[in-house]
C-alpha cells in the first residue's frame, strides 16, 4: 500500500519493517523562487503540491541508496583514464627535482 492510497483513505495505514507508519504533517522551509516552481510544477502535472514534494523526496533517497559507500568515488572515476597521464608526468616531475643545478 503506497502513500497515496493512505492519503484517499485515511484509514489505511502503511505497514513497515518497524512497525505501522501513519501520515507525518511536517513544516519546510523553501525559498521562495523554488517553492513558485515546485508550485507551478505540481500544478502543470495536475498532482497537489504534497504528492509532488513527496515523489521528489523519495526520488532523491531512492538514487541516494544506489550510491552507499563513498560518493566521491563515482566523480573521481571519470579520471580514471588519465590515470598513466598522470604517472608519466609525475615521473618526468621525479626526474627534473633529481637533478642538481650547477650553481648549488
Amino acid at each position: 500500500m503506497n502513500y497515496w492510497t493512505v492519503l484517499k483513505n485515511p484509514e489505511a495505514q502503511l505497514s513497515h519493517k518497524y512497525g505501522i507508519l501513519w501520515l507525518m504533517k511536517t513544516t519546510l522551509e523553501i525559498p521562495d523562487p523554488t517553492f513558485r516552481k515546485a508550485k507551478a510544477t505540481a500544478g502543470a502535472l495536475g498532482i497537489p503540491l504534497r504528492e509532488f514534494v513527496t515523489q521528489a523526496v523519495e526520488e532523491k533517497l531512492s538514487h541516494g541508496s544506489k550510491r552507499q559507500g563513498k560518493p566521491w568515488l563515482e566523480c573521481a572515476g571519470e579520471l580514471a583514464h588519465l590515470h598513466k597521464e598522470t604517472l608519466r608526468i609525475q615521473k618526468l616531475i621525479d626526474e627534473e627535482f633529481e637533478q642538481i643545478e650547477p650553481e648549488d
